[in-house]
C-alpha cells in the first residue's frame, strides 16, 4: 500500500527536522568564523563576511598553523604505527594458540573500559621521567593506548573469517608466514583494516584530554588550542569558530570520500 500525501509530508518534515538538528550547529560555527566581533554579539542573520578571524588565529596567542601541524603529525604517526601493530596482533590472536587462551584478547578488550583519567597519571609520570613531556611522540603513544586495542578487535573479526585453506595453500607453495600475511590475509581483510584506519584517524584527530595534560607549549594540538580563544574581553567566539571550522574541515572532507567504504566495512564485519 502506497503512503498517502499526509504520510509523505510527515516523512519529509521528519527528515528536514533531523537535518536542521544536526546541521544547525555546524552552519552556526561556519557563519561565526566569518563574522566580525560586532556581528557575533549582535546575532545578525545577514552580515558582511570577513577572513580577519583566520588571519588573526595564525599569529599569537593562537598559533593556528603550528597547532594544526602538530595535530596532523600526531594523527598521521598514530595511524602509521597503529595499523601494522594492530594487524599483526589481530593475526596472532586469530591464528595462534597463545598461553592463557582467550585471556590475552580479552585483556586487550578490557583496556577499553579503563577511564582515561586513570591512565593519564602513570603516563604523565613516565613521560616526565624520560623527558618526553610536551612532545609529539608522547601524544602518539597516548593515542595508541586506546586506538590499538579497538583496531585489533575490529581487524581480528575479518581475519577470523578468512579460510585457513588459502594460507595453507600459499605456504605449501613455499611462501613464508609474513608473505602469506602480506599477500593473502591483508588484501582479504582490507575492508576491516580500512575501517580501523578511519576510526584511528577520527579518534586521534579529535583527541583532547591526553593532549591537554601532556602538552604545554611545543606539542599543543589544535583541539587544545581552542582554549587560547579565551581572552581578557571574554570568549572570542569568532576566533574559536575559525579554529573549530579548521578542526571540522578534515572530518567533513574525509566523510565524503570514505563513507561508503566505512559502511561497507562495518556491514561486512557484521555479516561475517
Amino acid at each position: 500500500m502506497r503512503p498517502g500525501p499526509i504520510e509523505r509530508w510527515l516523512k519529509v518534515a521528519a527528515i528536514v527536522a533531523v537535518l536542521v538538528l544536526f546541521m544547525a550547529p555546524i552552519l552556526w560555527i561556519a557563519a561565526t568564523a566569518f563574522k566580525s566581533p560586532r556581528d557575533v554579539y549582535a546575532l545578525r542573520l545577514f552580515f558582511t563576511p570577513t577572513t580577519e578571524n583566520f588571519v588573526a588565529s595564525v599569529g599569537a596567542p593562537y598559533f593556528l598553523g603550528n597547532r594544526t601541524m602538530n595535530s596532523v603529525i600526531v594523527t598521521l604517526l598514530t595511524l602509521v604505527l597503529s595499523l601494522p601493530i594492530a594487524t599483526l596482533a589481530a593475526y596472532a590472536f586469530s591464528r595462534f594458540r597463545l598461553p592463557g587462551g582467550r585471556v590475552w584478547p580479552l585483556g586487550v578488550l578490557a583496556t577499553q573500559f579503563v577511564p582515561p583519567v586513570i591512565i593519564i597519571i602513570p603516563l604523565f609520570i613516565a613521560f616526565r621521567t624520560v623527558g618526553l613531556l610536551d612532545t609529539r611522540i608522547a601524544l602518539v603513544i597516548a593515542n595508541m593506548s586506546f586506538v590499538v586495542p579497538y583496531a585489533i578487535w575490529m581487524i581480528k573479526g575479518f581475519i577470523d573469517a578468512i579460510p585457513m585453506d588459502m594460507e595453507e595453500a600459499a605456504m605449501t607453495d613455499g611462501a613464508s608466514r609474513l608473505r602469506v600475511l602480506w599477500d593473502v590475509v591483508v588484501p582479504m581483510a582490507l575492508p576491516g583494516i580500512a575501517t580501523a584506519a578511519i576510526f584511528c584517524f577520527v579518534v586521534s584527530w579529535n583527541e583532547f584530554f591526553y593532549a591537554l595534560v601532556l602538552s604545554r607549549n611545543e606539542a599543543v594540538t589544535l583541539q587544545v588550542g581552542l582554549m587560547s580563544a579565551r581572552t581578557e574581553r571574554g570568549d572570542a567566539w569568532e576566533i574559536m569558530a575559525a579554529m573549530g571550522l579548521t578542526i571540522m574541515l578534515p572530518m567533513l572532507v574525509l566523510s565524503g570520500y570514505v563513507q561508503r567504504y566505512f559502511v561497507k566495512g562495518l556491514n561486512t564485519g557484521a555479516v561475517r
